[in-house]
């Protein structure tokens, strides 16, 4: 009975978590600057928060995003995206614990090949919400932290954030692991990832 009355006592005076906010920014690709271009893709600097760019980079139409200040060797190195074709949309959500962005969310919009004939058809496009680590001052790393089929999990904004709010935190980028919370359906697609070391 007195280790529960500790415990209560110890739960009551702990400090409150810090709940995050969001903030939305339109990502438009034809505000941004060309860092790099060639036959391959592009590499673009695109506003974001202030002192919190986005990098777009797309490769064989596969878009890769990173977020917050970089460090050069990481901004030049780094690459993840989903492993079929797919494009983003335009609204990114930061989420914000203590007036800095910690996180961010980005819808995908997955176009998967029908084997049989090569094609892209509706029938077979997905939505993926990708969670990203977003890089500070203090930790230049900015990477994927999580993945939510969108059309599989009924609530998989909530999820997102969910994510978001309790791992952007702690993740370490290059050691650990973003894995699909939920449900992951058909359309979804599988996730490829390649970082420099730091």
């Amino acid at each position: 009975m007195r280790k529960r009355a500790i415990l209560a006592l110890a739960l009551l005076s702990a400090p409150p978590a810090v709940a995050a906010e969001a903030l939305y920014t339109r990502l438009k690709t034809d505000h941004c600057k060309t860092l790099s271009e060639d036959q391959g893709g592009v590499s673009l600097s695109c506003p974001g928060l202030k002192g919190y760019p986005i990098l777009y980079k797309e490769g064989d139409l596969r878009p890769s995003l990173f977020y917050g200040p970089l460090d050069p060797v990481y901004a030049e190195g780094a690459f993840e995206s989903l492993a079929a074709f797919a494009s983003v949309n335009d609204t990114v959500e930061w989420r914000i614990v203590n007036k800095e962005p910690v996180a961010a969310i980005l819808r995908y919009f997955v176009s998967n090949t029908d084997p049989e004939t090569g094609e892209t058809p509706d029938r077979l496009k997905g939505q993926v919400l990708v969670i990203s680590k977003v890089a500070s001052p203090r930790d230049r790393r900015s990477c994927v932290i999580g993945l939510v089929d969108a059309l599989a999990n009924r609530s998989a904004n909530d999820l997102a954030r969910k994510i978001a709010d309790e791992k952007a935190a702690d993740f370490v980028c290059g050691r650990d692991k973003p894995e699909y919370e939920g449900e992951k359906g058909p359309l979804s697609s599988d996730f490829s990832s390649n970082l420099p070391s730091l």
